[in-house]
């Protein structure tokens, strides 16, 4: 998920993270998080430009289940250079698939290379259950999360459909998966997998939601209420915005189309318990507490001539190439999607499919079954993947999304 919260440096001791003493250095899988971070960026440092040797050409079905391996030994070799780390084995997964992704996205190699590799990456706190760790790119353009061996397995899986989505739409919310990595060191396999930032950090976000259209237990903990910038949950937004969030007619007919042909997708693929991720800056609040820099990019030494990536945004996501920005009246909006709130405040949203890497496996279908025995079956989060988009839409469409009862599609917003 690609979502973002709040920088946090304490050690954790959940889901695979494991506190070391005193330590303020968080680990994964035994591995300290500096040695995560620096071998995850010479690894990729390395696969990505040993691929610049590789030409073109279409992709086949057999690059989706290629394998390229390297061992990086702290004395360095022949092919790779020393460094301070344990010495560890990189393997990256389809590296002619993932090029061909981000090729439709217009990432260049050498910006790929510059975001995740020339600056030290920025670590998140983990937003959900996952135990996943969450790293950003200082220039804010790509989120790296560690993901269990059956999501990577899944991922894997779907790849052949993922290329054949986005060659049919780049019209998505769906996640943007640039590349699929695993680091192998002192016996742990760490598997990472490389996004598209739902949450530019440079903007603030006044509300955050993760939102199924279930009810079942669907309201932030207390624990999760307390932090800074809390991510709520379906039965919060029904409490806190009853009303919903509104849109000119094209806006609204762009998001809801978009929507439904991304749940379909993932109905396809029988995937469910996936999530929407809404972050929602106040324009006027902004205004009113002088945070007009929000909109200013998230670091000053941003590389000279570098491009933002195409289709990643929220408001490009549905609209493909930004229409206008004339109504905002600056360049560094962020491509958020513009909205209303029932007291005409303006609102900018941010938003994303996150989470997908579920399949409705036996163990779901357990935890479905046991969990209907107790609550409301077609209420709780878990369910069969036509239920769930059902249900998704159903409350995105009638609960979340609304089209303005007076269209101002010609800029009102």
């Amino acid at each position: 998920m690609t979502s973002t919260t709040e920088n946090r440096n304490t050690a954790v001791k959940q889901n695979g993270h494991n506190g070391e003493g005193n330590s303020r250095e968080k680990t994964y899988k035994k591995t300290p998080s500096s040695a995560l971070q620096g071998s995850i960026q010479l690894g990729i440092g390395y696969a990505v430009g040993n691929l610049t040797s590789k030409p073109e050409r279409d992709v086949l079905m057999q690059d989706f289940y290629v394998v390229e391996s390297v061992f990086l030994p702290s004395e360095g070799s022949n092919l790779t250079p020393a460094h301070r780390y344990p010495d560890f084995r990189f393997k990256t997964y389809a590296p002619l698939a993932f090029r061909y992704f981000r090729e439709l996205f217009h990432i260049r190699p050498d910006d790929y290379l510059y975001s995740l590799c020339n600056e030290p990456l920025i670590e998140l706190s983990n937003p959900g259950a996952s135990g996943s760790l969450f790293y950003v790119t200082s220039d804010d353009e790509f989120i790296i999360k560690t993901v269990q061996h059956k999501e990577a397995e899944f991922l894997q899986k779907l790849l052949p459909g993922y290329y054949m989505n986005l060659n049919q739409n780049l019209r998505t919310l769906l996640p943007k998966f640039y590349g699929l990595y695993c680091m192998q060191s002192g016996g742990s396999n760490i598997r990472i997998v490389v996004m598209n930032n739902v949450l530019p950090r440079s903007v603030r976000m006044h509300y955050k939601y993760d939102l199924k259209g279930s009810t079942y237990k669907r309201r932030a903990s207390r624990k999760e209420r307390e932090k800074s910038t809390p991510t709520y949950k379906d039965l919060d937004f029904m409490q806190d915005m009853s009303d919903g969030l509104f849109f000119d007619a094209e806006t609204y007919n762009a998001l809801v189309k978009t929507l439904q042909r991304d749940c379909r997708v993932l109905e396809s693929f029988k995937i469910m318990d996936y999530s929407l991720l809404l972050g929602i800056h106040n324009l006027d609040i902004a205004e009113n507490e002088n945070e007009l820099e929000s909109f200013q990019t998230a670091s000053d030494g941003k590389r000279p001539g570098g491009q933002k990536v195409l289709y990643s945004t929220a408001l490009e996501s549905i609209q493909g190439a930004t229409k206008s920005k004339e109504s905002l009246g600056t360049e560094d909006v962020i491509g958020g999607i513009p909205a209303k709130n029932n007291k005409g405040e303006r609102l900018l949203l941010y938003m994303a499919i996150i989470d997908i890497l579920q399949s409705y496996r036996f163990i779901k279908k357990l935890e479905h079954s046991w969990k209907a025995l107790v609550y409301d079956g077609d209420s709780v989060s878990v369910h069969r993947p036509g239920f769930y988009a059902d249900r998704f839409l159903k409350f995105m469409n009638c609960k979340v999304f609304k089209k303005s009862q007076c269209d101002q599609s010609s800029g009102g917003l």
